[in-house]
């Protein structure tokens, strides 16, 4: 059975740098994969490639379509969304009207928009609490909130989410992470990135070690959790998402 988002012998490259090397990778719908790693190992120049922000080389498909001609709109038509690392909230705005605005293509249908509305501010109830607030005076863990609630109004089949723990308390980590695995039962699958390798191999199916550019390693999520080749490495001092 074909999975709903597969990549195949990706390569990205800066120039003559490679920064990312026949990655491979496969995830289903209502799944949550990981790609952990050290900095500068490629992880988010991944995730732009997948989102057709860079250029590569390989194959990109979803639900059975070919990525590689599409251009970033398109790919967002077909459900695919990315939250970036710095969020890129509109500061000036309002929190309604960022969240309005996540779901901008599926305007025309306002009671869909007002459904989804209400399932955001459920999921994040902070939100709801700071509707008419500025979006730029939110603390780090409401704009992350934010960000990814903005998100949801697209109604993604897809979500890329590139450190969406950076930076925030261990509370507010739990929070976001019990918001991700949340997504399972809506169907959305997550391709999660992340430093806070503990987290995130509790709250993912699958994960993938990148090294360098490379799949150092694969399994199991539960797997690699307690496999002794990445406790010493990743797995020392994260927060978990449980406790």
């Amino acid at each position: 059975m074909t999975a709903l988002f597969e990549v195949e012998d990706v390569h990205v490259a800066y120039g003559r740098v490679e920064a990312v090397r026949g990655v491979s990778l496969a995830l289903d719908a209502g799944k949550i994969i990981t790609v952990i790693g050290p900095n500068g190992a490629g992880k988010t120049t991944l995730l732009a490639a997948l989102m057709g922000l860079l250029p590569s080389r390989g194959r990109i498909s979803f639900d059975g379509v070919d990525l590689r001609a599409l251009e970033v709109e398109d790919r967002v038509e077909l459900g695919i969304c990315l939250v970036p690392e710095q969020r890129a909230l509109f500061a000036d705005m309002t929190v309604a009207d960022n969240l309005l605005l996540g779901g901008y293509m599926h305007r025309r249908d306002r009671t869909g928009m007002r459904r989804r509305l209400g399932e955001v501010e459920e999921i994040f109830t902070h939100l709801a609490q700071r509707r008419g607030q500025m979006a730029g005076t939110l603390s780090g863990g409401e704009r992350q909130m934010l960000a990814l609630g903005r998100a949801l109004m697209s109604r993604p089949r897809l979500l890329l989410l590139d450190e969406p723990s950076l930076g925030l308390a261990p509370l507010i980590v739990r929070e976001i992470f019990r918001a991700i695995i949340g997504l399972r039962e809506r169907g959305v699958a997550v391709l999660l990135v992340e430093q806070n390798a503990r987290a995130a191999l509790q709250s993912a199916d699958y994960g993938y070690v990148l090294e360098t550019g490379e799949i150092a390693l694969h399994g199991a999520a539960a797997d690699l959790l307690h496999d002794p080749r990445l406790a010493a490495l990743y797995l020392g001092g994260d927060a978990s998402v449980g406790g």
